[in-house]
């Protein structure tokens, strides 16, 4: 079990109810993150790194992380041979904190859910761990993902239990019959973070776009 600042970091990020909430705590614990999350056992960054290396061939250029907070997972994809890498958040701090480890090309402070200012095809793939969950982001941040990555390409995400069945299975069903998207991998449900208690279940996603 983490300690209770990590407890009361955690709550406030799920009931937030407005993008600048989210920023804003986000700024405030960018300092702990890694750390406090390292004692959570979270295992987002790990699924994500495991679905995507599975189906994008390593070297493939640009990716975007979509959501990336202090950058976990940018450092494994650099390690594991994606040579350009660029990082999205909400959170400036959570960005400041990823642009010392030095692994990603750009640094984008914007919030998914809304169109993002990037051209139609513009990424190889798409990482995003831990944002598709309660106080975030829902199915309406899916359609600017898919539009930013080129055909043929892979975005990799995870999904809460929650929104999962709140309609973002049936979005996904629905992209799938019109051809747009391939589910070319699902995992089981899991517990993202082992460490807290009464975690609802998530799911990662990998998706080709057609």
């Amino acid at each position: 079990m983490t300690d209770g600042k990590h407890l009361d970091a955690l709550s406030a990020a799920y009931a937030a109810k407005r993008p600048e909430e989210v920023a804003a705590l986000y700024d405030r614990w960018s300092q702990t993150y890694d750390a406090d999350m390292s004692a959570a056992g979270y295992r987002h960054p790990t699924i994500c790194l495991a679905l995507l290396t599975r189906h994008l061939p390593r070297g493939a250029t640009p990716l975007l992380d979509a959501g990336a907070g202090t950058g976990l997972i940018g450092e494994w994809l650099d390690i594991s041979g994606y040579p350009e890498v660029e990082a999205l958040d909400i959170s400036q701090g959570m960005l400041d904190q990823a642009a010392r480890k030095g692994v990603y090309s750009a640094l984008h402070c914007l919030a998914l859910g809304g169109t993002l200012p990037f051209a139609d095809d513009a990424y190889a793939g798409i990482v995003s761990a831990g944002v598709f969950t309660s106080g975030h982001v829902g199915v309406e941040g899916l359609d600017e993902l898919i539009r930013i990555c080129r055909p043929g390409g892979i975005i990799v995400l995870t999904v809460k239990n929650t929104l999962w069945d709140q309609g973002f299975a049936a979005r996904i069903a629905e992209l799938e019959a019109q051809g747009v998207v391939t589910r070319a991998e699902e995992t089981r449900p899991y517990v993202s973070m082992p460490g807290e208690a009464d975690t609802v279940p998530s799911r990662g996603l990998a998706l080709r776009v057609n």
